[in-house]
């Protein structure tokens, strides 16, 4: 393991000091700032038009901050604001729905294929990229991990939202990440999928990587889960433990309608109520 890999190991998973992010003119990010600690399992919440998806895009290195009075970087990931992509993925891999089109098009990959390309920063085996004995074993025990390895043999195209949302998850486990960004996981899975998913998401959690979820609904939140960040308008409506900040009246002014918490368990839910 490198130095980089070491310390990243005991440094914030992410900073971002009063960013600014402009998108059709507009500030969807707006002097935006937050610190997310290694092994702090977060959940950013917002309605959408909130800045969430921006904020992922920004971390992934997909868009960049307006450059501040001081020249510097307002952003940091692991202690580094200057990153080469695909040495990023090795510590921080990404998950979203435009990352799961990619690899779900008409254009033909194998579950396996698309699992083990993620050693080479790649959608697919070129002929020029060597598989290992160690990466084959890897990426099929990535795939065991996610209850996945019977996908195996399958094109990504033939399969569902959450087969094929764990198969990328595999796709990023392959490198042993210290973190996940999770961009709404759970969009597109209905009640009993998602239950699933999110049961194989606290195993990761339980076992040391570390999850950003970002997501609309309070009931993806997952009881490991110890931050929530409420986001409107480009900008940190609310940041705590998830006990204080999961209240009527925080997620209310978020969503801008009224809303009633209640608590299963360890779960939470949320219900807009009638005005």
């Amino acid at each position: 393991m490198n130095a980089d890999a070491t310390n990243a190991s005991t440094l914030p998973l992410l900073e971002i000091n009063d960013a600014t992010v402009l998108r059709g003119g507009r500030p969807a990010l707006d002097r935006f700032s937050l610190r997310v600690e290694a092994g702090r399992h977060t959940a950013i919440l917002g309605a959408n038009g909130s800045g969430k998806s921006t904020l992922v895009q920004l971390v992934a290195r997909q868009l960049y901050p307006l450059v501040p009075s001081d020249g510097g970087n307002p952003v940091r990931v692991f202690g580094r604001t200057h990153w080469n992509v695909a040495e990023l993925r090795g510590l921080l891999g990404i998950v979203s729905p435009a990352l799961q089109n990619d690899y779900t098009s008409d254009v033909p990959l194998e579950v396996f294929e698309a699992v083990v390309s993620g050693f080479f920063a790649a959608r697919g085996l070129g002929l020029d990229h060597r598989v290992s004995d160690d990466m084959h074993e890897r990426a099929r025990t990535a795939l065991e991990q996610l209850g996945a390895g019977q996908l195996i043999g399958r094109a990504m195209a033939s399969l569902s939202t959450g087969e094929a949302r764990r198969v990328l998850i595999a796709r990023a486990l392959v490198h042993h990440p210290r973190a996940l960004l999770l961009d709404e996981p759970c969009a597109g899975l209905d009640p009993a999928s998602r239950r699933r998913f999110l049961e194989s998401l606290r195993v990761l959690a339980r076992g040391g990587t570390t999850l950003l979820l970002v997501t609309h609904h309070v009931e993806e939140i997952l009881p490991e889960i110890g931050q929530v960040l409420l986001l409107k308008d480009g900008r940190v409506l609310h940041q705590g433990d998830k006990a204080v900040t999961l209240t009527d009246a925080a997620l209310g002014e978020t969503f801008g309608m009224p809303v009633r918490v209640t608590r299963h368990g360890d779960w939470y839910h949320a219900t807009v109520e009638s005005p």
